[in-house]
């Protein structure tokens, strides 16, 4: 066989040539080293990576800021009617229910507001007064009805506050916006009524998610230690929903000494 076909087989069987020089016998052994050492594909890639890298991604969604950001169009005109549906319930009320009106002071009052409307966190009283447009459904309807007074609670969340009524059978639930130096902006729904111990498990759907049970309204302080919730053309022949809202003290020894004897 001639050298050069005897070198050239050699080297395509992976064998070394007898007298072959030290360089190439260098080469070839380089080729064959390259030629063993198997290739990092996407599996090998995917087992380099970190193998804490979380699964899902958790994105933040803060609530806005601003309640124009989350008002509904229908709620934004019950809001900018608001001087209206005191009129309209005023007017209803007449001289009916004028000593009533007198009587609640400040609370029925739509030029009471004082500055400073932000509500502690904690327990309040709250007892709801409906002044009706005077009509529903085509039938005339009390001008006033005042209520016993339920449980209602104040929280944080965030940077915003919320409020939430805990029992009777109407149950607004919702957050409170800051708005000008003497309201806020509460934005909620009402919770489904339901029969005794079930109204309570019922919760109100989130703002926006039923429009039939929204709710929205102005946050104000009327007095030393008393707020109001006025809710504009609630539902159907009512002008306002005016709950009165009244911290509940917390009891110890210091707060008994201070009561009347």
């Amino acid at each position: 066989m001639r050298p050069d076909l005897q070198t050239a087989d050699a080297a395509s069987a992976g064998r070394a040539p007898r007298g072959a020089p030290a360089a190439l016998l260098l080469m070839i052994a380089a080729l064959c080293h390259g030629c063993a050492a198997p290739r990092a594909g996407l599996a090998g890639r995917a087992a380099a990576a970190a193998p804490d890298a979380p699964l899902v991604q958790v994105i933040d969604d803060p609530v806005p800021l601003d309640w124009r950001v989350v008002i509904t169009p229908a709620d934004r005109l019950r809001l900018a009617r608001i001087e209206a549906a005191w009129a309209d319930g005023l007017a209803a009320a007449g001289r009916r229910f004028a000593a009533a009106i007198r009587a609640e002071g400040a609370l029925l009052d739509p030029a009471a507001a004082l500055p400073r409307p932000d509500l502690p966190p904690g327990p309040y009283r709250c007892r709801l007064v409906a002044l009706a447009t005077g009509v529903a459904g085509g039938a005339a309807v009390p001008g006033l009805a005042a209520f016993r007074p339920w449980d209602c609670y104040v929280d944080t969340e965030g940077e915003l506050l919320t409020l939430v009524k805990q029992t009777g059978s109407s149950r607004p639930a919702g957050r409170l916006w800051p708005d000008r130096p003497t309201r806020l902006v509460f934005l909620g729904a009402a919770a489904p009524p339901g029969p005794g111990a079930m109204a309570a498990a019922r919760a109100a759907p989130a703002y926006a998610d039923n429009p039939a049970r929204d709710l929205a309204g102005l946050v104000e302080r009327v007095g030393p230690f008393r707020w109001r919730l006025a809710m504009p053309y609630p539902v159907p022949g009512v002008a306002l929903h005016v709950y009165e809202l009244i911290p509940v003290p917390p009891a110890g020894p210091a707060m008994r000494n201070l009561q009347p004897h």
